[in-house]
């Protein structure tokens, strides 16, 4: 780079580019040096480091624990919009996909997911509610509604761990068609307690509405995902 064109880059984008050099071949949960030694060891302002971590924490570069310090964060795991489950997209990735299940009962539905499910209001439907884990670590909180009660439900889960995949071999259920829906939110109280994050951290919340072959509704799920760990890819193809 020119000496004109660095002075005209912002110290603090320059020093990104440095420190992604840094964490480069690093494993994931490697600490970083400290914001002093970093201030040392490229001869700049404090200031100049905080703002530049904080973009790569923000990016999903680095994550950050209150007391502990920061660190390589693992990579991303990537959901291209297709009919595929969280466990198939996982294991896609040689990750490890595991739950820990929060909640599974029996309810009557209230406005919002009958509309969803095309039930008249106050129908049973079945909510699970989960925390879904990569590689053990807490990413995203899930809760989905499903018609009706079915059989054994909690049984039948915990051997395959896959929705999608019990209710296609034990149920006869197959998923033809979702839509899903994408929206950014911060993170309150619950995500906090939930998924390890900070206040305010970013989310990427998905709702799904799975159809079978009929085209009837059979599952209406909200995941919220950690931002700083979760990708969401849309391939369009042209129709020419």
């Amino acid at each position: 780079m020119s000496s004109d064109a660095a002075q005209a880059t912002p110290k603090y984008y320059l020093l990104k580019t440095e420190v992604l050099g840094l964490i480069a071949g690093l494993h994931p949960g490697t600490l970083i040096p400290t914001e002093r030694a970093l201030a040392e060891k490229y001869a700049t302002s404090r200031t100049t480091v905080r703002q530049a971590i904080s973009e790569l924490v923000a990016e999903g570069k680095l994550g950050r624990i209150q007391g502990h310090g920061t660190f390589v964060a693992p990579p991303k795991v990537t959901h291209v919009r297709q009919l595929t489950s969280f466990s198939d997209d996982a294991r896609t990735q040689g990750l490890q996909a595991d739950s820990t299940l929060l909640a599974l009962n029996v309810v009557g539905s209230d406005a919002e997911v009958a509309a969803h499910l095309e039930l008249d209001q106050g129908k049973p439907v079945t909510r699970l509610e989960r925390i879904r884990l990569i590689d053990g670590e807490p990413l995203a909180h899930e809760i989905a509604w499903l018609p009706g009660k079915l059989p054994r439900f909690k049984s039948n889960l915990a051997k395959t761990g896959s929705l999608y995949a019990v209710l296609s071999s034990v149920y006869g259920i197959r998923i033809a068609d979702v839509e899903d829906t994408v929206e950014t939110a911060l993170a309150g109280p619950a995500d906090v307690r939930l998924l390890g994050i900070e206040m305010g951290a970013p989310l990427l919340v998905v709702h799904r509405l799975a159809r079978d072959e009929s085209g009837a509704p059979v599952e209406w799920t909200r995941s919220a995902f950690r931002g700083d760990r979760f990708r969401f890819v849309s391939r369009v193809k042209s129709g020419n």
